[in-house]
């Protein structure tokens, strides 16, 4: 990996985000940070969701649009998009939360300081003071994760080799895949810590996990479990 300003490629899976996907993705393009790509990827949207992120490209050649001819969720979208990144390290972005200036410059440099394998930030509540709970730093992670998910999957930062290493995505968690994918990590001697600053906004209202919180709680559950999933709820 090049130590001094490492390739970062940021992913982002969209699914009729026209309200908020141009702030979303404007808040990766005006990054402090400049050495990444943009790899965004439209699951089959019904409204003009695609159309703004062809003007989007046409403003920045750093985005790169791919599309599904048919819906098929977050997690397979995201292998999809890893498997065409350069970047030696991955970023994620969802397309209703936006991050701060100086997001991936920390998160790079917090990464290669402490040469971790990914690294996630605090994130705050848009359109509210109030931040979502971190990392307790009086109980180990590996503690904490068995019963809760302690990271932001929309602020996470990740060693691509380490993702190809775990086999990316488990395309078997239709939801709940980062918490699988934190699991995995840990459980294979991996490391990933939070920084404890808000470098993320995260979008409560109509997001994929307020609204399929059944969902969310059985996929949780399989992961906790290690068991497979039996059936996309």
């Amino acid at each position: 990996m090049d130590n001094s300003k490492p390739l970062v490629s940021i992913l982002m899976s969209v699914r009729n985000g026209e309200q908020t996907v141009e702030k979303s993705v404007k808040s990766i393009l005006n990054q402090s940070y400049d050495n990444l790509e943009f790899l965004i990827i439209d699951d089959c949207s019904t409204d003009s969701t695609l159309g703004k992120l062809k003007i989007l490209k046409k403003q920045d050649n750093r985005i790169n649009i791919f599309t599904n001819s048919e819906n098929i969720g977050l997690t397979k979208s995201l292998n999809k998009l890893i498997k065409s990144a350069k970047g030696e390290l991955i970023a994620r972005q969802d397309s209703d939360d936006y991050s701060n200036p100086d997001r991936i410059y920390l998160q790079v440099q917090y990464l290669l300081k402490n040469k971790l394998d990914a690294v996630t930030s605090r994130a705050l509540i848009i359109g509210s003071t109030k931040k979502i709970p971190g990392l307790s730093y009086y109980i180990p992670t590996k503690l904490m994760i068995k019963f809760k998910n302690p990271f932001i999957h929309g602020s996470l930062m990740i060693n691509k080799q380490v993702l190809n290493d775990l086999g990316l995505y488990d395309e078997n968690f239709y939801f709940a895949q980062d918490y699988k994918l934190y699991l995995d990590l840990l459980s294979n001697g991996y490391s990933i810590k939070s920084i404890n600053k808000t470098l993320y906004n995260l979008n409560t209202i109509n997001n994929i996990s307020s609204n399929y919180k059944h969902e969310q709680k059985y996929y949780f559950n399989c992961a906790r479990k290690d068991i497979v999933p039996i059936k996309k709820l």
